[in-house]
């Protein structure tokens, strides 16, 4: 090969070289920069399941949509709930955010104290365009007065905590994910990754965010979930004795059956004066407040996910007419089953 030719060949590989680079330099400067806060005794889920989401997000031409950095006061290893440890990087080595998430779990509730935490977290506050937090996350956000006169939620078994402690906060414990201004926090756990999901839909759009809820096997939203937890799984796990397993599973599994007190004293073989005091006890409602609330819970569920018609829930489910229904969404979500079904469909 002559000299000039193999000029030529050298100049034509410098070209492509630096076509190429510019194409992942103009790629890497669209992606927008995630920063997960973490700390020690964060709960794993609440930084994997956003932190995949953020991954799998591509852009058009196939390249990441996002750059992801999990960050920590010190930028060394935390710990979490499980057995492994996460490795971050120090907020000065971290590219300016975009975005910044505080992960939850039980640690949350004394990292909240942290004035190294809160001053990281304010200085990355003041710099982003949305700030986020996942489960018991939001706690480290209500400290840092960030919640102040906001709606927010957390996990449904720390809602009456963040609300009697932060009274300025609206707590709402009927929702997977709550967006306040550029304030969004969700609820527990696995809530992370329906919010992710919802972030990445305002990035990118529907489709990108569809796209990666098959990829993970999930919904986009949750029908139904907007309630955090089931009344029914709730007293199941704060039962101390589990006595009553049977009888919940029971009216879980049928609640359209008749539940009165003598008939569920005798299943249980007490008195009927032994059984109410006692069900009560354990499951802090006394036994009509219990069978209630099971059969909003299903009812709303079933007529959310379009398994039953405002026609047939009544009967299905065990209220006897559509007054008695609807007075019973009314004292439990505030709302009847219309507005109910209005509201979340137009979500």
């Amino acid at each position: 090969m002559g000299f000039p030719i193999a000029y030529a060949c050298l100049v034509s590989r410098m070209v492509n070289w630096q076509n190429d680079n510019m194409q992942a330099e103009s790629a890497n400067c669209r992606a927008r920069a995630v920063s997960v806060i973490v700390y020690d005794n964060v709960k794993l889920l609440d930084v994997s399941g956003p932190l995949q989401v953020f991954s799998d997000a591509r852009f058009e031409d196939g390249s990441s949509a996002y750059r992801i950095s999990l960050i920590s006061v010190s930028g060394l290893p935390v710990s979490t709930d499980t057995i492994m440890q996460i490795s971050a990087t120090h907020p000065d080595a971290a590219p300016r955010a975009d975005t910044v998430i505080v992960a939850g779990g039980r640690g949350a509730l004394s990292a909240r104290y942290s004035a190294e935490l809160q001053k990281l977290l304010h200085a990355q506050a003041h710099m982003v365009r949305r700030v986020c937090s996942v489960c018991l996350g939001a706690f480290i956000l209500a400290e840092a007065g960030l919640l102040d006169e906001k709606r927010a939620t957390t996990h449904w078994s720390e809602c009456d905590r963040l609300a009697q402690e932060y009274p300025s906060i609206t707590v709402t414990g009927d929702e997977i994910f709550v967006t306040d201004g550029a304030v969004w926090t969700s609820a527990g756990v696995t809530a992370g990754i329906d919010m992710a999901l919802a972030l990445v839909e305002e990035d990118l759009g529907r489709t990108e965010a569809l796209r990666i809820a098959r990829t993970l096997v999930l919904p986009t939203k949750r029908q139904g979930g907007q309630s955090q937890y089931s009344t029914t799984m709730r007293h199941l796990v704060d039962s101390s004795t589990g006595r009553f397993d049977a009888l919940l599973s029971d009216i879980r599994d049928r609640p359209a059956e008749t539940y009165t007190v003598p008939s569920m004293a005798a299943l249980m073989h007490m008195s009927e004066r032994n059984f109410a005091r006692a069900f009560k006890a354990e499951t802090g409602q006394s036994p009509a407040q219990y069978v209630e609330s099971v059969r909003v819970e299903a009812a709303r569920d079933a007529l959310l996910d379009g398994r039953a018609s405002l026609k047939s829930a009544a009967l299905e489910f065990g209220f006897g007419s559509d007054e008695t229904m609807r007075r019973a969404f009314k004292r439990r979500f505030g709302a009847t089953p219309t507005a109910l079904m209005e509201k979340f469909s137009s979500a």
